[in-house]
Protein backbone atom coordinates (compact mmCIF):
# COMPACT_ATOMS: atom_id res chain seq x y z
CA UNK A 1 0.00 0.00 0.00
CA UNK A 2 0.63 3.79 -0.55
CA UNK A 3 0.09 7.60 -1.29
CA UNK A 4 -2.88 6.81 -4.17
CA UNK A 5 -1.14 9.62 -5.66
CA UNK A 6 2.01 7.50 -5.83
CA UNK A 7 2.87 6.10 -9.28
CA UNK A 8 3.11 2.21 -9.25
CA UNK A 9 6.72 0.65 -10.23
CA UNK A 10 5.61 -2.42 -12.72
CA UNK A 11 8.59 -5.12 -12.32
CA UNK A 12 11.25 -4.20 -9.97
CA UNK A 13 10.84 -3.90 -6.15
CA UNK A 14 11.65 -0.46 -5.02
CA UNK A 15 12.66 -1.50 -1.21
CA UNK A 16 14.66 -4.07 -2.84
CA UNK A 17 16.44 -2.43 -5.69
CA UNK A 18 19.97 -3.44 -4.83
CA UNK A 19 21.11 -5.37 -7.57
CA UNK A 20 24.40 -6.93 -6.31
CA UNK A 21 22.86 -9.98 -4.78
CA UNK A 22 22.09 -11.19 -8.44
CA UNK A 23 18.33 -10.63 -8.08
CA UNK A 24 18.11 -8.41 -11.00
CA UNK A 25 19.21 -10.63 -13.17
CA UNK A 26 16.78 -12.89 -12.73
CA UNK A 27 14.20 -10.64 -12.89
CA UNK A 28 15.34 -9.65 -15.92
CA UNK A 29 15.38 -13.05 -17.75
CA UNK A 30 12.21 -14.19 -16.04
CA UNK A 31 10.62 -10.37 -17.69
CA UNK A 32 12.74 -10.91 -20.87
CA UNK A 33 11.71 -14.98 -21.48
CA UNK A 34 8.09 -14.51 -20.88
CA UNK A 35 8.77 -16.06 -16.79
CA UNK A 36 6.84 -13.22 -15.39
CA UNK A 37 5.54 -9.45 -16.21
CA UNK A 38 4.05 -7.03 -14.26
CA UNK A 39 0.44 -7.27 -13.83
CA UNK A 40 -1.56 -4.16 -15.68
CA UNK A 41 2.20 -3.37 -17.08
CA UNK A 42 0.62 -0.48 -20.02
CA UNK A 43 -1.02 0.50 -17.42
CA UNK A 44 1.83 1.75 -15.27
CA UNK A 45 1.81 -1.62 -13.43
CA UNK A 46 0.09 -2.68 -10.03
CA UNK A 47 1.85 -3.20 -6.92
CA UNK A 48 2.31 -6.46 -5.70
CA UNK A 49 0.66 -8.27 -8.42
CA UNK A 50 2.82 -10.36 -11.57
CA UNK A 51 1.37 -12.72 -14.14
CA UNK A 52 2.76 -15.42 -15.77
CA UNK A 53 3.98 -15.18 -19.36
CA UNK A 54 3.98 -18.01 -21.94
CA UNK A 55 7.34 -19.92 -20.11
CA UNK A 56 5.82 -18.92 -16.61
CA UNK A 57 2.87 -20.65 -16.76
CA UNK A 58 4.59 -24.36 -17.82
CA UNK A 59 7.26 -23.89 -15.13
CA UNK A 60 4.30 -23.27 -12.60
CA UNK A 61 2.22 -25.90 -13.95
CA UNK A 62 4.96 -28.43 -13.74
CA UNK A 63 5.78 -27.25 -10.29
CA UNK A 64 2.46 -27.84 -9.11
CA UNK A 65 1.60 -31.45 -11.24
CA UNK A 66 5.25 -32.59 -9.60
CA UNK A 67 3.78 -32.03 -6.00
CA UNK A 68 0.18 -33.20 -6.65
CA UNK A 69 2.08 -36.24 -8.01
CA UNK A 70 3.86 -36.44 -4.47
CA UNK A 71 1.59 -35.40 -2.08
CA UNK A 72 -1.71 -37.27 -3.51
CA UNK A 73 -1.21 -39.41 -6.49
CA UNK A 74 1.43 -41.22 -4.69
CA UNK A 75 -0.09 -41.28 -1.71
CA UNK A 76 -3.08 -43.57 -0.53
CA UNK A 77 -4.06 -41.54 2.42
CA UNK A 78 -4.35 -38.24 1.09
CA UNK A 79 -6.88 -36.19 -0.55
CA UNK A 80 -7.38 -33.61 -3.33
CA UNK A 81 -9.42 -30.73 -2.59
CA UNK A 82 -10.45 -27.47 -4.47
CA UNK A 83 -12.18 -25.06 -2.43
CA UNK A 84 -13.78 -21.84 -2.97
CA UNK A 85 -11.84 -18.83 -3.27
CA UNK A 86 -15.23 -16.77 -1.61
CA UNK A 87 -16.78 -18.40 1.68
CA UNK A 88 -19.20 -17.50 4.13
CA UNK A 89 -17.59 -14.81 6.14
CA UNK A 90 -18.70 -16.34 9.64
CA UNK A 91 -15.50 -18.84 8.75
CA UNK A 92 -13.01 -15.62 8.46
CA UNK A 93 -14.50 -14.80 12.16
CA UNK A 94 -14.42 -18.28 13.77
CA UNK A 95 -10.98 -18.36 12.56
CA UNK A 96 -9.84 -15.36 13.99
CA UNK A 97 -8.99 -13.79 10.31
CA UNK A 98 -10.86 -10.83 11.18
CA UNK A 99 -10.33 -9.73 14.50
CA UNK A 100 -6.31 -11.09 14.24
CA UNK A 101 -4.86 -10.96 10.45
CA UNK A 102 -3.23 -8.32 10.94
CA UNK A 103 0.64 -6.48 9.54
CA UNK A 104 2.31 -3.36 12.08
CA UNK A 105 1.89 -0.71 9.99
CA UNK A 106 3.63 2.68 10.10
CA UNK A 107 4.04 5.48 7.92
CA UNK A 108 6.99 8.06 6.84
CA UNK A 109 5.33 11.83 7.84
CA UNK A 110 7.61 13.11 5.24
CA UNK A 111 6.71 10.87 2.14
CA UNK A 112 3.60 9.23 3.27
CA UNK A 113 4.96 6.50 2.31
CA UNK A 114 3.57 3.10 4.73
CA UNK A 115 5.49 0.55 5.32
CA UNK A 116 5.88 -2.75 7.57
CA UNK A 117 7.38 -2.30 10.88
CA UNK A 118 8.62 -5.47 11.07
CA UNK A 119 10.24 -5.09 7.86
CA UNK A 120 12.11 -1.91 8.44
CA UNK A 121 13.45 -3.09 11.99
CA UNK A 122 14.59 -6.57 10.12
CA UNK A 123 16.77 -4.40 7.81
CA UNK A 124 18.44 -2.71 10.70
CA UNK A 125 19.04 -6.16 11.79
CA UNK A 126 15.96 -6.35 14.66
CA UNK A 127 13.67 -8.75 14.81
CA UNK A 128 10.24 -7.89 15.63
CA UNK A 129 8.22 -11.51 15.78
CA UNK A 130 5.04 -11.54 14.15
CA UNK A 131 3.10 -12.42 17.42
CA UNK A 132 4.35 -9.71 19.49
CA UNK A 133 1.94 -7.21 20.45
CA UNK A 134 1.68 -3.83 18.74
CA UNK A 135 3.03 -2.02 22.13
CA UNK A 136 5.82 -4.12 22.16
CA UNK A 137 6.65 -3.60 18.62
CA UNK A 138 6.49 0.35 19.24
CA UNK A 139 8.62 -0.20 22.12
CA UNK A 140 11.39 -1.67 19.83
CA UNK A 141 10.63 1.09 17.44
CA UNK A 142 11.16 4.36 19.39
CA UNK A 143 14.83 2.22 20.42
CA UNK A 144 15.68 1.82 17.11
CA UNK A 145 14.20 4.71 14.96
CA UNK A 146 17.91 6.44 14.86
CA UNK A 147 18.58 3.31 12.23
CA UNK A 148 15.05 3.20 10.95
CA UNK A 149 15.08 5.21 6.93
CA UNK A 150 12.12 5.38 4.91
CA UNK A 151 12.81 3.03 1.68
CA UNK A 152 11.51 5.62 -0.45
CA UNK A 153 12.47 9.24 0.65
CA UNK A 154 14.99 8.26 3.78
CA UNK A 155 13.29 10.43 6.25
CA UNK A 156 12.94 9.33 10.17
CA UNK A 157 9.62 10.82 11.09
CA UNK A 158 7.39 7.55 10.97
CA UNK A 159 3.91 7.68 12.62
CA UNK A 160 3.15 5.01 15.67
CA UNK A 161 2.67 1.55 14.62
CA UNK A 162 -0.69 0.36 14.22
CA UNK A 163 -1.55 -3.00 13.25
CA UNK A 164 -3.39 -3.15 9.81
CA UNK A 165 -5.67 -6.37 9.04
CA UNK A 166 -4.54 -8.17 5.66
CA UNK A 167 -7.79 -9.49 4.67
CA UNK A 168 -8.88 -8.15 1.39
CA UNK A 169 -12.74 -7.18 1.54
CA UNK A 170 -15.53 -7.81 -1.13
CA UNK A 171 -19.09 -6.84 -1.06
CA UNK A 172 -20.14 -10.33 -3.36
CA UNK A 173 -24.02 -10.92 -2.06
CA UNK A 174 -24.09 -7.57 -0.31
CA UNK A 175 -26.48 -5.14 -2.11
CA UNK A 176 -27.15 -2.51 0.08
CA UNK A 177 -26.14 0.89 -0.64
CA UNK A 178 -23.76 1.14 2.37
CA UNK A 179 -22.10 -2.31 1.85
CA UNK A 180 -21.88 -3.12 5.53
CA UNK A 181 -21.88 -6.41 5.17
CA UNK A 182 -18.31 -7.81 3.74
CA UNK A 183 -17.66 -10.90 2.51
CA UNK A 184 -13.69 -11.83 1.84
CA UNK A 185 -11.25 -13.24 -0.99
CA UNK A 186 -9.98 -16.16 1.43
CA UNK A 187 -6.42 -14.58 3.04
CA UNK A 188 -5.13 -18.36 3.05
CA UNK A 189 -6.24 -21.73 1.40
CA UNK A 190 -5.88 -23.72 4.39
CA UNK A 191 -9.93 -22.75 5.87
CA UNK A 192 -11.75 -24.43 2.84
CA UNK A 193 -9.47 -27.92 4.10
CA UNK A 194 -10.98 -27.55 7.56
CA UNK A 195 -14.73 -26.52 6.71
CA UNK A 196 -14.48 -29.31 4.03
CA UNK A 197 -13.12 -31.91 6.66
CA UNK A 198 -16.66 -33.40 7.13
CA UNK A 199 -17.68 -33.89 3.91
CA UNK A 200 -14.25 -35.44 2.71
CA UNK A 201 -14.78 -37.64 6.23
CA UNK A 202 -18.81 -39.10 5.04
CA UNK A 203 -17.71 -39.22 1.32
CA UNK A 204 -14.54 -41.35 1.30
CA UNK A 205 -14.69 -42.39 4.19
CA UNK A 206 -10.90 -42.53 5.25
CA UNK A 207 -9.38 -43.69 8.70
CA UNK A 208 -6.82 -41.41 10.61
CA UNK A 209 -4.14 -40.56 9.62
CA UNK A 210 -5.38 -38.73 6.60
CA UNK A 211 -5.04 -35.28 4.69
CA UNK A 212 -6.62 -33.39 2.63
CA UNK A 213 -4.49 -31.27 -0.41
CA UNK A 214 -4.94 -28.10 -2.91
CA UNK A 215 -3.87 -25.80 -4.60
CA UNK A 216 -5.49 -22.21 -5.06
CA UNK A 217 -5.68 -18.63 -4.97
CA UNK A 218 -5.42 -16.79 -1.87
CA UNK A 219 -5.05 -13.07 -1.34
CA UNK A 220 -3.67 -10.54 1.68
CA UNK A 221 -3.52 -6.79 1.53
CA UNK A 222 0.22 -6.43 2.40
CA UNK A 223 1.23 -3.32 3.18
CA UNK A 224 4.54 -3.59 1.33
CA UNK A 225 4.80 -6.14 -1.10
CA UNK A 226 8.83 -6.85 -1.51
CA UNK A 227 11.36 -9.02 -3.50
CA UNK A 228 9.86 -9.56 -7.20
CA UNK A 229 7.09 -12.72 -6.26
CA UNK A 230 8.71 -13.97 -2.83
CA UNK A 231 5.76 -11.26 -1.21
CA UNK A 232 2.83 -10.68 -3.31
CA UNK A 233 -0.98 -9.64 -2.99
CA UNK A 234 -2.32 -12.68 -4.78
CA UNK A 235 -0.77 -15.70 -4.78
CA UNK A 236 -0.89 -19.46 -5.21
CA UNK A 237 -0.52 -21.98 -2.66
CA UNK A 238 -0.08 -25.51 -2.47
CA UNK A 239 -0.38 -27.10 1.01
CA UNK A 240 -2.04 -30.37 2.99
CA UNK A 241 -3.48 -30.80 5.88
CA UNK A 242 -3.09 -34.33 7.81
CA UNK A 243 -5.65 -35.34 10.26
CA UNK A 244 -3.99 -37.16 13.28
CA UNK A 245 -5.07 -38.68 16.90
CA UNK A 246 -3.57 -36.51 19.56
CA UNK A 247 -1.65 -39.12 20.62
CA UNK A 248 0.03 -39.79 17.26
CA UNK A 249 0.72 -35.88 15.52
CA UNK A 250 3.85 -35.55 16.74
CA UNK A 251 5.19 -39.02 15.40
CA UNK A 252 3.57 -37.71 12.43
CA UNK A 253 4.54 -34.81 12.43
CA UNK A 254 8.17 -35.96 11.77
CA UNK A 255 7.43 -38.08 9.20
CA UNK A 256 6.04 -35.02 7.38
CA UNK A 257 9.06 -32.88 7.95
CA UNK A 258 11.08 -35.99 6.45
CA UNK A 259 8.64 -36.06 3.11
CA UNK A 260 8.64 -32.58 2.69
CA UNK A 261 12.31 -31.90 2.57
CA UNK A 262 13.29 -35.27 0.90
CA UNK A 263 10.09 -33.66 -1.92
CA UNK A 264 12.22 -30.61 -2.33
CA UNK A 265 15.12 -32.13 -3.10
CA UNK A 266 13.29 -34.37 -5.61
CA UNK A 267 12.04 -30.87 -7.17
CA UNK A 268 15.56 -30.06 -7.90
CA UNK A 269 16.73 -27.87 -5.09
CA UNK A 270 19.97 -28.31 -3.41
CA UNK A 271 20.26 -29.37 -0.16
CA UNK A 272 22.83 -26.50 0.65
CA UNK A 273 20.54 -24.04 -0.50
CA UNK A 274 17.98 -25.67 2.18
CA UNK A 275 18.11 -25.18 6.32
CA UNK A 276 15.20 -25.75 8.74
CA UNK A 277 13.94 -23.24 11.12
CA UNK A 278 12.41 -23.58 14.06
CA UNK A 279 9.72 -21.04 15.45
CA UNK A 280 11.11 -19.92 18.98
CA UNK A 281 7.67 -17.79 19.30
CA UNK A 282 4.35 -19.83 18.63
CA UNK A 283 0.88 -18.79 19.21
CA UNK A 284 -0.87 -20.57 21.74
CA UNK A 285 -2.24 -23.61 19.84
CA UNK A 286 0.43 -24.80 18.47
CA UNK A 287 2.50 -27.62 19.26
CA UNK A 288 5.85 -27.28 17.03
CA UNK A 289 6.44 -25.07 13.84
CA UNK A 290 9.35 -25.42 11.82
CA UNK A 291 10.04 -23.60 8.18
CA UNK A 292 12.06 -24.69 5.32
CA UNK A 293 14.22 -21.88 4.81
CA UNK A 294 15.86 -20.80 1.02
CA UNK A 295 18.89 -19.20 0.17
CA UNK A 296 16.74 -16.86 -2.25
CA UNK A 297 19.52 -14.14 -3.82
CA UNK A 298 18.61 -11.89 -1.23
CA UNK A 299 19.35 -14.16 1.71
CA UNK A 300 17.49 -16.79 4.12
CA UNK A 301 13.78 -16.64 3.66
CA UNK A 302 10.92 -18.86 4.77
CA UNK A 303 10.43 -21.00 1.59
CA UNK A 304 7.59 -23.40 3.40
CA UNK A 305 5.54 -23.82 6.96
CA UNK A 306 5.59 -27.12 8.34
CA UNK A 307 3.78 -27.08 11.54
CA UNK A 308 1.59 -29.05 14.26
CA UNK A 309 -1.80 -26.85 14.66
CA UNK A 310 -2.91 -28.92 17.79
CA UNK A 311 -6.85 -29.10 17.27
CA UNK A 312 -7.46 -25.57 17.22
CA UNK A 313 -8.83 -25.18 13.39
CA UNK A 314 -11.56 -27.76 13.80
CA UNK A 315 -12.86 -26.64 17.44
CA UNK A 316 -12.85 -23.36 16.29
CA UNK A 317 -15.11 -24.22 13.21
CA UNK A 318 -17.16 -26.51 15.13
CA UNK A 319 -17.91 -23.90 17.87
CA UNK A 320 -18.58 -21.13 14.96
CA UNK A 321 -20.95 -23.74 12.93
CA UNK A 322 -22.53 -25.33 15.74
CA UNK A 323 -21.70 -28.55 13.32
CA UNK A 324 -19.88 -31.54 15.23
CA UNK A 325 -16.25 -32.14 14.04
CA UNK A 326 -15.34 -35.16 15.97
CA UNK A 327 -13.78 -38.39 14.50
CA UNK A 328 -15.43 -41.28 16.04
CA UNK A 329 -12.98 -44.25 16.17
CA UNK A 330 -14.61 -47.51 16.45
CA UNK A 331 -11.87 -50.05 17.98
CA UNK A 332 -11.54 -47.70 20.60
CA UNK A 333 -14.92 -46.58 20.58
CA UNK A 334 -14.23 -42.79 21.42
CA UNK A 335 -14.65 -39.16 20.01
CA UNK A 336 -12.43 -36.54 19.47
CA UNK A 337 -11.39 -33.40 17.75
CA UNK A 338 -8.54 -34.72 15.40
CA UNK A 339 -5.02 -33.06 15.53
CA UNK A 340 -3.78 -31.13 12.17
CA UNK A 341 -0.44 -30.81 11.09
CA UNK A 342 0.49 -29.28 7.49
CA UNK A 343 2.59 -28.35 5.06
CA UNK A 344 2.12 -25.22 3.21
CA UNK A 345 4.64 -23.22 0.17
CA UNK A 346 3.49 -20.21 -1.96
CA UNK A 347 4.08 -21.34 -5.77
CA UNK A 348 5.80 -18.15 -6.46
CA UNK A 349 8.19 -18.66 -3.68
CA UNK A 350 8.75 -22.42 -5.44
CA UNK A 351 8.89 -20.77 -8.47
CA UNK A 352 11.62 -18.11 -7.69
CA UNK A 353 13.40 -20.47 -5.65
CA UNK A 354 13.68 -23.09 -8.61
CA UNK A 355 14.82 -20.36 -10.96
CA UNK A 356 17.57 -19.13 -8.61
CA UNK A 357 18.87 -22.85 -8.01
CA UNK A 358 18.86 -23.08 -12.23
CA UNK A 359 20.04 -19.97 -12.95
CA UNK A 360 23.55 -19.47 -14.01
CA UNK A 361 26.10 -18.14 -16.44
CA UNK A 362 29.12 -19.90 -17.94
CA UNK A 363 31.71 -18.64 -20.20
CA UNK A 364 31.80 -20.65 -24.17
CA UNK A 365 33.89 -19.56 -26.24
CA UNK A 366 34.93 -16.30 -24.94
CA UNK A 367 31.18 -15.23 -24.77
CA UNK A 368 29.04 -15.50 -21.65
CA UNK A 369 25.81 -17.67 -21.93
CA UNK A 370 22.89 -17.49 -19.19
CA UNK A 371 21.52 -20.81 -19.27
CA UNK A 372 18.32 -22.47 -16.90
CA UNK A 373 19.82 -25.77 -15.66
CA UNK A 374 15.82 -26.54 -14.92
CA UNK A 375 15.20 -30.25 -13.96
CA UNK A 376 13.54 -32.15 -17.30
CA UNK A 377 11.17 -32.19 -15.88
CA UNK A 378 10.10 -28.46 -15.28
CA UNK A 379 11.70 -27.49 -18.01
CA UNK A 380 9.10 -25.27 -19.63
CA UNK A 381 9.82 -26.49 -23.46
CA UNK A 382 11.26 -29.98 -23.44
CA UNK A 383 12.37 -29.84 -27.26
CA UNK A 384 13.42 -27.06 -29.74
CA UNK A 385 12.93 -27.69 -33.26
CA UNK A 386 15.56 -25.68 -35.11
CA UNK A 387 16.11 -25.62 -39.09
CA UNK A 388 19.27 -24.30 -39.74
CA UNK A 389 17.78 -21.46 -41.78
CA UNK A 390 14.49 -20.49 -43.19
CA UNK A 391 14.72 -22.43 -46.70
CA UNK A 392 11.66 -23.96 -47.58
CA UNK A 393 13.65 -27.41 -47.98
CA UNK A 394 15.04 -27.72 -44.30
CA UNK A 395 11.37 -26.70 -43.27
CA UNK A 396 9.44 -29.60 -45.33
CA UNK A 397 11.59 -31.76 -43.11
CA UNK A 398 11.42 -29.72 -39.73
CA UNK A 399 7.81 -28.93 -39.57
CA UNK A 400 7.11 -32.76 -39.33
CA UNK A 401 9.25 -33.51 -36.36
CA UNK A 402 7.63 -30.92 -34.97
CA UNK A 403 4.49 -32.04 -35.76
CA UNK A 404 5.38 -35.88 -34.47
CA UNK A 405 7.57 -34.95 -31.52
CA UNK A 406 4.31 -32.07 -30.10
CA UNK A 407 2.13 -34.86 -29.44
CA UNK A 408 4.34 -36.31 -26.48
CA UNK A 409 6.88 -33.43 -25.57
CA UNK A 410 6.18 -29.75 -24.97
CA UNK A 411 7.65 -28.48 -28.10
CA UNK A 412 8.94 -25.27 -29.66
CA UNK A 413 9.67 -24.48 -32.91
CA UNK A 414 12.13 -21.44 -33.69
CA UNK A 415 13.58 -20.80 -37.39
CA UNK A 416 14.44 -16.81 -36.73
CA UNK A 417 17.76 -15.28 -36.16
CA UNK A 418 21.16 -17.18 -36.22
CA UNK A 419 21.24 -20.63 -34.69
CA UNK A 420 23.00 -19.64 -31.95
CA UNK A 421 21.45 -17.00 -30.99
CA UNK A 422 18.71 -19.76 -31.01
CA UNK A 423 20.72 -21.83 -29.01
CA UNK A 424 21.23 -19.02 -26.64
CA UNK A 425 17.59 -18.41 -25.98
CA UNK A 426 16.60 -21.98 -25.94
CA UNK A 427 19.64 -22.01 -22.80
CA UNK A 428 17.67 -18.74 -21.07
CA UNK A 429 14.40 -20.97 -20.84
CA UNK A 430 15.87 -24.14 -20.02
CA UNK A 431 14.90 -26.36 -22.71
CA UNK A 432 16.88 -29.69 -22.23
CA UNK A 433 17.40 -30.19 -25.95
CA UNK A 434 17.40 -28.75 -29.51
CA UNK A 435 17.01 -30.79 -32.78
CA UNK A 436 18.64 -28.93 -35.61
CA UNK A 437 17.62 -29.58 -38.96
CA UNK A 438 20.50 -28.95 -41.68
CA UNK A 439 21.19 -29.62 -45.11
CA UNK A 440 22.50 -33.14 -44.48
CA UNK A 441 19.47 -34.14 -42.82
CA UNK A 442 18.10 -33.87 -46.37
CA UNK A 443 20.74 -37.07 -47.32
CA UNK A 444 20.86 -39.09 -44.22
CA UNK A 445 17.73 -38.36 -42.76
CA UNK A 446 19.21 -37.60 -39.71
CA UNK A 447 19.19 -34.65 -37.03
CA UNK A 448 21.95 -32.83 -34.70
CA UNK A 449 20.56 -32.78 -30.95
CA UNK A 450 22.34 -30.90 -28.92
CA UNK A 451 22.29 -31.19 -24.77
CA UNK A 452 21.81 -28.22 -22.79
CA UNK A 453 24.17 -28.96 -19.71
CA UNK A 454 26.51 -30.52 -21.66
CA UNK A 455 26.22 -28.71 -25.24
CA UNK A 456 27.33 -31.61 -27.07
CA UNK A 457 25.72 -32.58 -30.05
CA UNK A 458 24.72 -36.47 -31.08
CA UNK A 459 23.73 -37.29 -34.79
CA UNK A 460 20.37 -39.15 -34.61
CA UNK A 461 18.15 -40.85 -37.45
CA UNK A 462 14.73 -38.94 -37.45
CA UNK A 463 13.25 -42.26 -37.40
CA UNK A 464 14.89 -43.18 -33.47
CA UNK A 465 14.03 -39.39 -32.69
CA UNK A 466 11.06 -39.98 -30.36
CA UNK A 467 12.30 -43.01 -28.65
CA UNK A 468 15.55 -41.75 -28.19
CA UNK A 469 14.09 -38.28 -26.51
CA UNK A 470 12.37 -40.15 -24.70
CA UNK A 471 14.64 -41.85 -23.38
CA UNK A 472 16.77 -39.24 -22.52
CA UNK A 473 14.06 -36.63 -21.01
CA UNK A 474 12.77 -40.23 -18.51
Amino acid sequence: MGNANEKEVPLMDPVRSDTSNGMEKIVSLAKRRGFVFASSEIYGGFGGVYDFGPMGVELANNIKAQWWQRMVRERGDIFGLDSAIFMSPRIWEASGHVANFSDPLVGCRTCHTRSRADHLLEDVGVLADEKMSVEEINKIFDENKAKIKCPKCGGKDFTEVKLFNLLVKSNLGDFSSEGNNPAYLRGETCQGIYVNYKNVLDTMHPKLPFGIAQTGKAFRNEITARQFIFRTREFEQIEMQYFTTPAEDMKEYEKLREYRWNSLLDLGLKAENMRWHQHENLVFYAKEAYDIEYKFPFGWKELEGVHARGNYDLTQHSKGSGVSLDYFDQEKNEKFIPHIIESSVGVGRLFLAVLSDAYAEEEVEGETRAVLHLPKALAPIKIAILPLSKKEELSAVALPIFDTLKKQFACQYDETQSIGKRYRRQDEIGTPFCVTVDFDSLNDKAVTVRDRDTMKQERVAIAELPAYLKEKLG
